[in-house]
């Protein structure tokens, strides 16, 4: 490793919370409303605030870009959930990604874990750049940090659990390595959500959500946040927040700050679906393989029982379909359950194949490096019945299957397989 970087610590953490982390869900940025004693908070739609002289706003707002009070509840209840002392609301969770990305100078390197959201790919390779930051990816963070530093690096990216292949990554080793050359260290925590990983506690200096998955949960808002303990970097990112302008609206921060309040209920219940589905395709001749944190045949189970809360593995799977991308497609068209289409963490479950959808951007040699091939197909389970899931894939994979066999010449004219 080549770095001149001095040392540096992770930020003191929050303190602990007294209640637990449905009490504080619910809780959290939900004072009642001291004028009327309404329970849920009014949305607040003004984009200016009186002053009562000049430079002296009223209350604590004075322009709603800057702050607003829906965005401020938000912000409370994700820095609670997560431990820590900050939280910042975006417009999207690419806009979150942008931000972190723009608060380093030109001339900046990152190094980030190849098997990362399509999007984030793409920023980094055609966006980044333009402003003079470098990305390196490499499938094996924790082995490769050192070779990979430079005196210019300043981030380390991790997504874990990753999308899609469902790789883990131990943050305290990774942070211990990164800490020790004064490079900070960010966690896409947007597969697990902050009910069942807290990267913070594990070494992290930033993480990060997509709200429109899990947080908010009902595949109605676009949204992201990240959290932090660090005072400086507070103040850097609220700035950015502010002069770029890339906030949400206070809509989106009332419909999310809502459905934070059922995300430990949804997630558990996701978790479990999620672990019967997985057993069931392990189970079945036309898989391949199955990618899932939360089965004890993950090859990084062992980072899931040191890091996810009770050893869950969340909502989100992968597999690799037996008949290649022809099958992974008739398979996303076969189930009646899981809806077709991109995005996950909602209420309802969702099926895609990545390297067609969320993935495509990314050359095929880079995907198929990060173990996205053309017949991995991911899916997200939602909270319906587990065992009206489990038929469901189980339905679709025989229909694939018999398509398979007729389409191949098995069958004969008289229409016998």
């Amino acid at each position: 490793m080549v770095t001149d970087h001095a040392p540096i610590d992770t930020p003191p953490r929050a303190p602990s919370p007294v209640h637990g982390f449905g009490t504080l869900a619910v809780h959290v940025g939900s004072d009642h409303d001291p004028k009327t004693g309404a329970v849920i908070a009014p949305i607040s739609l003004s984009t200016t605030f009186a002053q009562s002289a000049v430079g002296q706003p009223v209350g604590a707002y004075e322009y709603a870009r800057s702050s607003n009070p829906n965005r401020d509840n938000f912000e409370q209840c994700i820095a609670a959930l997560e431990k820590a002392k900050h939280a910042l609301a975006f417009s999207s969770g690419s806009a979150s990604t942008a931000i972190i990305l723009q608060s380093l100078a030109a001339g900046s390197h990152v190094i980030s874990v190849s098997d990362v959201y399509g999007g984030t790919h793409r920023y980094f390779t055609q966006v980044a750049s333009a402003h003079g930051v470098k990305v390196t990816f490499t499938p094996s963070i924790e082995n490769d940090i050192q070779q990979l530093a430079t005196p210019e690096t300043k981030l380390i990216w991790i997504e874990t659990p990753s999308n899609p292949t469902l790789s883990l990554v131990d943050i305290r080793a990774v942070a211990d390595i990164a800490h020790r050359s004064g490079i900070l260290v960010v966690v896409d925590n947007t597969f697990l959500s902050p009910y069942i990983q807290n990267p913070l506690d594990h070494g992290a200096d930033i993480v990060t959500h997509s709200v429109t998955k899990y947080i908010n949960g009902h595949s109605d808002v676009i949204m992201g946040v990240c959290a932090f303990n660090s005072d400086p970097l507070y103040e850097r990112l609220k700035f950015l927040q502010n002069a770029i302008g890339a906030v949400p609206s206070p809509f989106d921060c009332w419909l999310a700050h809502r459905g934070v309040k059922t995300l430990h209920l949804r997630v558990r219940e996701a978790s479990k679906n999620a672990l019967m589905v997985a057993q069931a395709l392990e189970e079945s001749v036309h898989v391949i393989s199955v990618n899932y944190p939360g089965s004890a045949s993950h090859r990084h189970r062992k980072v899931a029982l040191k890091q996810h809360r009770d050893g869950l593995g969340g909502g989100m799977l992968s597999f690799r379909i037996k008949g290649g991308k022809a099958a992974a497609e008739q398979f996303c068209q076969a189930t009646q359950i899981f809806t077709l289409a991109e995005s996950l963490g909602g209420v309802e479950s969702l099926v895609e194949v990545p390297a067609s959808m969320t993935h495509m951007g990314i050359p095929k040699d880079q995907r198929e490096a990060a173990g996205v091939y053309d017949d991995l197909v991911r899916l997200s389970c939602g909270v319906e019945e587990g065992t009206d899931l489990v038929k469901d894939v189980r339905q679709a994979l025989e229909k694939v299957v018999v398509s398979l066999k007729v389409t191949n010449g098995v069958a004969n004219g008289n229409g016998h397989a």
